[in-house]
């Protein structure tokens, strides 16, 4: 069982991987030059891609995550903070925008997005320092506000978010994305750089106000100035700018799907798009368990019940470590007794550890210690590793969000 839960894993990263799918979205060059700006966990490979495909002039600068570089020839890589932005990432931010701006009609941006982006293609407004901007994204974080309410605020506090990248560019914009969000909206995904953003400075106060977020001075008397707001729909900026989504959570699942079939276990595929509290949506697919285990029902096994999407882990006090894969296997692993389980996230990172997430087996329960106490803690990690039940992958240079999959036969 462990090795159909791997290799459903892995069938859902590899439908994701730039490499396998980026080129057939590629546009024609241009009469001019080619400028790449590539931000996310998947930029480098992106960008490599690109350069194994491209045939003609480029050049141009990807941001990513710390270790997730790859070699590249005509497109400097550029490793930077995630999920708090950094100065690494912003100086890189700067000379992307720099550089843009210089472009002509004859050229084209060629903007490459992946999830991540939103923190790694990090450009504070003037208005707001780096510090400011570092202190009001770690408060988001640890209030479990969802990945839109974050983005939303960040647009607002950025030079270069909420379509300012495209609206800077007279080039015209063609934007291939890899989509890490819920209904694969180019606006969510990397906080929108080349798209309209529907989204104000009024949004960004509420979201900060209903969670709880006292933020820095700077970034309070930024949002109530509102002098700026970002380009919106219907805007003439975006008359040029192609926005492409190629990969989605939902066709990894749909990959994932046909290996369970392939072993004569029927996939169902729940959605891409599940959120909430890690340990709370356990307890839904707990009792979705125990229906099927007790009544057959709604489905009989064997059965293999598939998820995307991005929960949340809110954290009060010191937490201790583990991400939301993990955090939401140990809260099924208390609920159901122990079942066949895999959680991962797609990047290789659970939260801010060196794990993808973790396998739960049936003895889980039994072979662990203090799993109710170490899920108070938020420290599904430390469970996890004890038992030897890590998911450990290193950077896979992509991202479609997290992947999970209960097994029950």
């Amino acid at each position: 069982m462990r090795a159909l839960l791997e290799e459903s894993f892995r069938a859902a990263v590899a439908a994701a991987d730039p490499r396998a799918i980026l080129a057939p979205h590629l546009p024609q060059p241009p009469k001019g030059r080619t400028y790449v700006a590539a931000a996310g966990k998947a930029a480098a490979s992106m960008a490599a891609a690109v350069e194994e495909h491209w045939r003609g002039e480029l050049d141009g600068i990807a941001i990513t995550r710390y270790g997730h570089g790859v070699p590249t020839r005509r497109i400097r890589v550029v490793e930077a903070g995630h999920p708090v932005p950094d100065e690494a990432g912003e100086a890189a931010a700067r000379e992307i925008l720099q550089n843009v701006k210089a472009l002509t009609e004859d050229d084209l941006l060629l903007a490459l997005l992946s999830g991540g982006g939103s923190s790694l293609l990090s450009l504070p407004a003037p208005d707001v320092p780096m510090a400011d901007l570092k202190r009001v994204t770690a408060q988001l974080l640890k209030s479990g506000a969802t990945i839109q309410e974050m983005n939303t605020v960040r647009k607002h506090l950025s030079a270069i978010h909420g379509g300012r990248l495209a609206a800077a560019s007279r080039a015209p914009v063609v934007a291939l994305i890899i989509s890490d969000v819920t209904g694969d909206v180019p606006t969510h995904i990397a906080s929108g750089p080349c798209t309209p953003d529907p989204t104000t400075y009024a949004d960004a106060r509420e979201i900060l106000a209903r969670n709880k977020v006292e933020p820095p001075a700077s970034v309070k008397a930024r949002l109530e100035k509102a002098a700026d707001e970002t380009p919106k729909p219907g805007d003439p900026a975006f008359a040029k700018a192609r926005n492409k989504v190629i990969a989605t959570a939902h066709g990894s699942l749909e990959a994932a799907a046909r290996v369970f079939a392939a072993k004569g276990v029927q996939p169902v595929i729940l959605g891409d798009n599940v959120t909430g509290e890690a340990a709370e949506v356990a307890k839904v697919m707990a009792a979705l368990v125990h229906e099927i285990r007790r009544y057959g029902a709604p489905w009989k096994p064997p059965v293999a019940l598939i998820s995307g999407g991005e929960c949340t882990v809110t954290i009060t006090g010191e937490g201790g470590r583990g991400g939301r894969c993990a955090e939401f296997l140990l809260s099924l692993g208390i609920e159901t007794g122990g079942v066949w389980a895999l959680a991962a996230d797609t990047d290789g990172i659970d939260g801010s550890e060196d794990n993808a997430g973790a396998i739960l087996t049936p003895d889980s329960m039994t072979r662990g210690r203090d799993a109710k106490a170490l899920l108070a803690r938020h420290d599904s990690y430390g469970f996890f590793s004890a038992l030897g039940d890590l998911v450990m992958t290193g950077p896979t240079r992509t991202n479609v969000n997290d992947y999970r999959a209960i097994l029950i036969r």
